[in-house]
């Protein structure tokens, strides 16, 4: 798992297991990742569609992606899932050793994607599991073999994805607008929200400011205030239930904040 606000990870291969509730968060990857379901239902959401996998779905996610998820274990059972993290560098070596070409812009491929199985996919996901339980320590070198083995057998089953692993180029400079209006509720750092919209951060805040005529920081604040109170207020929603949601860390925090900007604590607004 990456921390939506730092890309730490700690090994290309990540095992994931909740036991009694589901559990939900936000993570942004900077990395494409390559996924098994290994039990329990995960459901993704890049704030325009949403994604169901269940038991036995691969997914590939695209590097530079915002989601948020639900990790949802199944009746008396466990969520399990194991990832592998490509990164840029091991990508780039795969390509010139193979003889790949760059495939600049992919941008409009699908962010999500819902891939094939089939006994060869099935039997690397297995071979996995060995290196990710336990707590075991990964060797650098066998980790490097298994992100090679994952690329190869990518492209053996699905030979389109050459096209998505091997598009090194960068975010392009978009609709700021439309992409803050978008992705308000992430709660990442503003040089993220500057990466992705294809800025240096201080073109970014001076972008922003000629746009919406405040600063990023009091609009995103502002924005997802507004979202809240639609939600408890429309939606019957409560303040526990929403502020993560729409981008706040602490309850208390909002909470202030959600007072101080109607004059009344969200507890008191009736639904």
């Amino acid at each position: 798992m990456v921390d939506p606000k730092s890309d730490k990870l700690a090994s290309p291969i990540a095992y994931s297991c909740y036991f009694t509730r589901n559990r939900e968060g936000e993570q942004f990857a900077p990395e494409h990742v390559f996924s098994y379901q290994i039990s329990g239902t995960l459901t993704i959401n890049n704030g325009e569609k949403e994604y169901v996998f269940k038991e036995g779905d691969y997914r590939f996610i695209r590097r530079n992606q915002l989601v948020k998820f639900v990790k949802q274990p199944p009746v008396d059972g466990v969520f399990k899932s194991i990832s592998i993290y490509l990164d840029q560098p091991t990508l780039r070596s795969f390509a010139m050793e193979h003889g790949y070409q760059a495939h600049p812009g992919s941008h409009a491929a699908e962010p999500i994607i819902a891939l094939k199985g089939g006994s060869l996919v099935k039997g690397f996901m297995d071979s996995l599991m060995p290196y990710s339980l336990d707590d075991q320590l990964i060797d650098a070198d066998l980790q490097a073999l298994k992100l090679r083995e994952a690329i190869m057998i990518l492209l053996r089953s699905s030979p389109e994805m050459a096209g998505i692993l091997f598009d090194f180029s960068e975010p392009g400079k978009i609709d700021l607008e439309a992409f803050m209006h978008k992705n308000f509720h992430f709660n990442v750092q503003l040089s993220r929200f500057a990466y992705l919209t294809g800025r240096s951060l201080a073109t970014f805040k001076r972008d922003f400011e000629h746009i919406f005529h405040t600063s990023p920081s009091r609009w995103l604040q502002q924005r997802r205030l507004q979202e809240a109170h639609y939600l408890m207020k429309e939606k019957g929603r409560t303040a526990s239930e929403v502020y993560l949601e729409i981008g706040f860390e602490d309850l208390s925090h909002f909470s202030f904040a959600f007072k101080k900007m109607f004059g009344i604590p969200p507890s008191r607004l009736a639904g």
